[in-house]
């Protein structure tokens, strides 16, 4: 199985707007031992009518994990910084990012692939530990965008093993997070898909 890192991906569209957007980027053993990183995402997508326009875009590892959450709500409006190397725009609080060019196009009907190798790359923060809590947020962001697709009783199994974490690990982020996460499973399933209760005004 290849190497998936949950990154936020930037492109531009012709008229110059940002699309802003959680991806898996693929990571593959590329010619020469160079890495090389894939996007696929699935039809009809901004981030594929930006790529067929414009062949760069950026990966950001978000410090703040609300902004995962917050993209997989319609929360999208995060800050951004131009670009080095790239027309583009890249996450601002991230640990680093990775400014990439699209290298070659596996066409698809579904789902095409977009092979890209990396023209530059910054630290931007240092990294000091690893938290529970945001893995689960991550997790149940990636389940949040699956409602159509799995079971109402997997959904609420998973989500009730992930606030697990939340409770034991979560600051005030985090929670927030999660609280939008449970909003959108809520509203999809009911109140009772609600763990840890939390409820907007």
């Amino acid at each position: 199985m290849p190497l998936i890192l949950e990154t936020i991906v930037t492109t531009l569209s012709p008229e110059g707007a940002l699309h802003l957007v959680p991806f898996g980027l693929i990571r593959e053993d590329g010619p020469a031992g160079e890495d090389t990183y894939v996007l696929a995402p699935f039809r009809p997508s901004p981030t594929i009518d930006n790529l067929n326009a414009s062949p760069y875009f950026a990966a950001s590892s978000p410090r703040d994990i609300r902004v995962i959450a917050g993209a997989v709500t319609g929360r999208r409006d995060w800050p951004t910084e131009p670009c080095e190397t790239i027309p583009g725009r890249r996450l601002a609080d991230s640990f680093g990012h990775a400014e990439l060019e699209v290298a070659a196009v596996e066409e698809d009907a579904q789902r095409p692939r977009y092979r890209a190798r990396i023209r530059h790359l910054a630290a931007h923060a240092p990294f000091i530990g690893y938290n529970r809590a945001q893995a689960a947020v991550l997790e149940a962001a990636v389940l949040s965008t699956r409602l159509h697709m799995l079971e109402p009783e997997k959904i609420l199994s998973e989500m009730a093993y992930l606030a697990i974490a939340i409770g034991k690990t979560a600051g005030p982020r985090e929670r927030e997070a999660w609280g939008w996460i449970e909003d959108k499973v809520a509203g999809a399933l009911g109140p009772d898909a609600r763990i840890l209760g939390r409820k907007n005004d």
